[in-house]
């Protein structure tokens, strides 16, 4: 085991002080210093004074919609998870056999740490319960730990592509890497961003260590991406996983990559599928905001009440349409695992709660959640920061949607209150070429602690 490493006040300093400085600020510039919108961004107490620069990345202020740690942020030693009322639910999970082996990524896991140097791999690995896993961010600019993929030669890169190859299922791999392809895209898009806004700016760190029977995990982070990983036995959780991408369609060196038609079109069909009466229960009467997550990063102890319709009051074919809306969150996992996932979600089908806000047609900008004792699910279309014809990026001009001659000392769409402060929602007319979604597993589930707290109840 590694010591176990509490954040330092440096690391403090660029992280958990990332969010309450950069909120001070207020107004653009505000958004400038939190999302490291320069080519020094990973220099997160830069000067207030300006407005956003090109190079705006799309990652959403505010840790509910990604921002990443901050004010809301909890150490691993406080962490309850996700709850409806703080009260965990007990007995959900258990140390069982899946049937579904780990050996491929414990392989490959370690073949990866036995590529990095000495130096890399010391600053990589940390404790199984060590805070880090904890401290992640959806913002290019936010200063990570770990082993830095444009750091690294081809052939580590390809021993760290190979470890997410065997993590993840065909879809999950090629969509982890076409989320990378789109950050660089962005980068070349609006000529800012030179060290983060690129393919090489994601990070791997590990709890623990790669085995066949002890718990471990590793954590894989960037721009738009964030997969934690933990393995205990044949065991795998794989939450919180956070992906996004703005844009979600372009063309990057030649190649046109599509993100989340899969998520919205299931979105959709799922919704379509209800009756009037059941999507009166279903479809909020609030208007679609700026960014309306509520799970993102720094909301590890999110207390969130069920909102909408229960799935037992769904058709056996509505339902079913419930279940493939999960299956395709949950099928970014390698496929052993993913069949065990939903098998799990299966089983509380009856208390899981279908939540939408926004308009419905095939290309509205909406938000829907998938709200379980065992799977927290969201989708959220988000207003444009970086691309399209509502982002505004040259010359140090603020975001579009902001009204002339508004205050400096409280950007649009501030947030009010709400579960986990809802982000910070730009202004501009949300769209789906800036989306974000995560999957999470509420009840401790996420990183697996509620899975190494019964390890270590029963083992050591």
């Amino acid at each position: 085991m590694h010591a176990h490493r509490p954040r330092t006040p440096a690391t403090e300093r660029t992280r958990r002080w990332f969010m309450n400085r950069s909120l001070l600020l207020g107004g653009a510039a505000a958004v400038a210093t939190m999302t490291g919108c320069s080519a020094g961004a990973s220099d997160t107490s830069g000067s207030a004074s300006g407005g956003a620069r090109s190079g705006m990345p799309s990652g959403g202020p505010g840790g509910a919609g990604g921002m990443g740690p901050g004010v809301t942020e909890v150490m691993y030693a406080d962490f309850t998870g996700v709850t409806t009322d703080g009260k965990v639910v007990d007995d959900l999970f258990s140390i069982h056999s899946t049937g579904v082996s780990t050996d491929a990524v414990v392989q490959a896991a370690q073949a990866f740490l036995d590529g990095l140097s000495t130096k890399v791999r010391r600053a990589s690995v940390f404790d199984v319960d060590d805070d880090e896993w904890l401290a992640w961010s959806n913002v290019d600019g936010y200063e990570r730990e770990g082993a830095r993929m444009g750091d690294l030669t081809e052939k580590q890169r390809n021993l760290g592509y190979a470890l997410l190859g065997a993590a993840l299922s065909a879809d999950g791999l090629a969509q982890t890497r076409n989320i990378m392809k789109l950050n660089a895209f962005l980068g070349d898009y609006n000529g800012g961003g030179k060290e983060t806004l690129t393919e090489g700016h994601y990070y791997f760190t590990f709890m623990g260590t790669p085995s066949m029977t002890k718990p471990w995990g590793f954590q894989y982070e960037g721009h738009h991406v964030a997969i934690n990983y933990f393995v205990l036995g044949d065991q795998v959780v794989m939450s919180p996983t956070f992906m996004g991408s703005e844009p979600t369609s372009a063309t990057y060196n030649g190649e046109k990559i599509t993100l989340f038609k899969p998520e919205t079109k299931a979105g959709l069909t799922l919704l379509r599928s209800l009756t009037s009466a059941q999507r009166r229960k279903v479809v909020s009467a609030d208007e679609k905001g700026g960014t309306d997550m509520v799970a993102g990063a720094g909301q590890d102890n999110l207390k969130l009440a069920y909102q909408g319709l229960a799935a037992k009051e769904f058709t056996s074919a509505q339902r079913q349409k419930l279940l493939d809306l999960v299956g395709v969150y949950v099928g970014y996992m390698d496929d052993g695992h993913a069949a065990v996932k939903l098998k799990e979600v299966a089983e509380h089908l009856d208390d899981t709660y279908f939540y939408w806000i926004g308009e419905t047609e095939d290309s509205s900008a909406f938000y829907y959640r998938v709200h379980s004792p065992v799977v927290l699910i969201e989708y959220d279309a988000q207003s444009p920061l970086a691309y399209g014809e509502n982002a505004q990026m040259g010359g140090g001009g603020a975001p579009s949607g902001r009204p002339s001659g508004m205050p400096s000392g409280q950007p649009t769409g501030m947030p009010s209150g709400g579960p986990g402060g809802g982000g910070m929602g730009m202004g501009g007319t949300p769209t789906q070429q800036h989306i974000h979604t995560i999957i999470r597993t509420p009840n401790g589930g996420d990183y697996g602690v509620d899975l190494l707290k019964l390890h270590l109840e029963t083992d050591h």
